[in-house]
């Protein structure tokens, strides 16, 4: 180690990082400019259980290893070594355990144990005359830091501000004569003047009335396009105007990355099945609508569960086959024929629609509907897939739906949407405020991150929904619960 470092080390200006903060991001000790990067040795424990995960954690924690091990020949990590990256002189240690823990009187299992220990040799760094930080994605290892009179804070790289997050849409209030009068040109000056991405949307609005409105696309260059309203196979609609927007973006083929966030009962999902269909297998514009959504905890493996793949996966595919069902429902002669329905079928459901059906009808009208993804399956319209094992593979030519993204990383999603081949379009869909993932919050999610990061990009578009439109009930509970 040189003097330049040595004096560097003398700084005393430390960071100390907590296991989840390298689950999440394996590079983050190269995060950190002219500072000392400790990381305590239990922490190379637990990377040590982990990296035998399947998953996005066992790859991070074996991509963390590796790191280490590039360090540990510049010199001792026990002593410190130098960081590259443009890190400005930072140093790179490896603190051994604590002997002993003394803020805490009670451990219950090995995990809080194992905390503890990590926050105790913080503890010890600043007992040295240190100024030391703690930075964890754990919330509780923050507050019990805290208590104990040490600095913590989260490892925020690259996550996105809460009060801050892209829409992909702003509202602005016109007069009501000055609405009518509107024209594309005059839409740029109207928003305020304000700077707006590509495909971002403009709603403009009556001062009097809300319900007045008229909703506008930027195209690039302060350029716009009037959005009128969509009807799909004279069955199917937008119930309010950012449905509208999020179909307007979705039956975009330029738009080739498109995320829909919002909470349950948003339409996300239902719209984005409804023109996956539509485009494939009426339009015929991609090969196949392929749909896939994190199992259970982050790409966890699903082998436990008793079938074939496709059995396996129909509980965590249910939401999908729901939507599915309903829009089978609702389908009219020109998807039917497009189906291959023969005529006695479409006779059959147009007399389950009526209004008096007899119990008969309608249960042969919810086995057609049990049938329909089995259906779409079985003639190359759909493909249920496994995120576990989306890596590696080139996906071209096909309309990918994926699901509760707000459940993986930002690094899960490159590595899903970098499979996309010539001709693909990617959706990613999900609610950023009801995230299950420990190691994720509503800032550093896949699903925000990626919206962040590509909103000026000209291939790219997002619509924020905020309007439940599942039922009465269940808006209600999303606003009291």
């Amino acid at each position: 180690m040189t003097e330049q470092h040595r004096a560097v080390l003398r700084a005393n200006r430390v960071f100390v990082l907590d296991t989840n903060v390298l689950i999440h991001d394996p590079n983050a000790i190269f995060a950190f400019h002219g500072v000392v990067v400790c990381i305590p040795f239990m922490v190379l424990e637990e990377l040590d259980t982990l990296k035998r995960e399947a998953g996005e954690k066992g790859h991070n924690a074996r991509q963390s290893i590796r790191l280490f091990d590039e360090m540990r020949r510049k010199g001792h990590l026990g002593e410190g070594v130098a960081l590259d990256h443009d890190t400005e002189g930072a140093v790179l240690r490896i603190l051994k355990n604590p002997e002993q823990i003394e803020f805490t009187l009670i451990q219950r299992d090995i995990h809080e144990i194992k905390d503890n220990a990590i926050i105790q040799t913080a503890v010890n760094l600043a007992k040295e005359g240190n100024k030391v930080t703690l930075v964890s994605k754990d919330i509780n290892v923050r507050i019990k830091a805290d208590t104990i009179g040490l600095d913590a804070e989260d490892y925020t790289k690259g996550s996105v501000n809460y009060d801050k997050l892209y829409k992909g849409w702003v509202r602005a209030a016109v007069p009501a004569n000055d609405l009518r009068l509107m024209t594309p040109k005059n839409v740029y000056a109207a928003a305020g003047n304000q700077a707006l991405a590509a495909n971002e949307f403009v709603i403009l609005e009556s001062q009097s009335n809300e319900q007045n409105y008229r909703l506008y696309r930027h195209m690039g260059n302060k350029t716009f396009k009037e959005v009128t309203p969509i009807t799909l196979m004279s069955a199917f609609n937008a119930k309010n105007v950012q449905q509208l927007m999020a179909l307007e973006l979705l039956l975009d083929d330029s738009v080739k990355l498109l995320t829909l966030l919002g909470p349950a009962g948003t339409g996300k999902t239902f719209l984005t099945l409804l023109v996956g269909l539509y485009k494939t297998a009426y339009e015929h514009a991609y090969r196949k609508l392929m749909v896939t959504r994190p199992v259970i905890a982050l790409g966890a493996d699903i082998g436990f569960l008793p079938g074939d793949v496709q059995e396996k996966l129909h509980y965590w595919m249910q939401p999908v086959h729901d939507n599915l069902e309903f829009i089978a429902s609702k389908m009219l002669r020109g998807t039917e024929q497009m189906l291959g329905m023969g005529s006695n079928e479409k006779k059959r459901k147009k007399a389950a629609a009526e209004h008096h059906q007899t119990h008969q009808e309608r249960e042969r009208q919810t086995h057609h509907e049990n049938k329909f993804v089995e259906q779409l399956q079985r003639q190359g319209f759909l493909s249920l897939e496994a995120i576990t094992y989306m890596r590696g593979r080139s996906i071209p030519y096909q309309f990918v739906f994926i699901d509760e993204v707000q459940n993986l990383s930002p690094h899960e999603v490159k590595t899903i949407v970098s499979r996309a081949g010539e001709g693909t379009k990617v959706i990613l869909a999900g609610d950023p405020y009801q995230i299950d993932s420990p190691y994720l919050d509503f800032s550093s999610n896949g699903l925000t991150v990626t919206t962040e990061k590509f909103k000026e990009q000209s291939l790219f578009g997002s619509v924020f929904l905020e309007i439940s439109e599942r039922s009465e009930l269940a808006k209600l509970a999303a606003e009291i619960l």
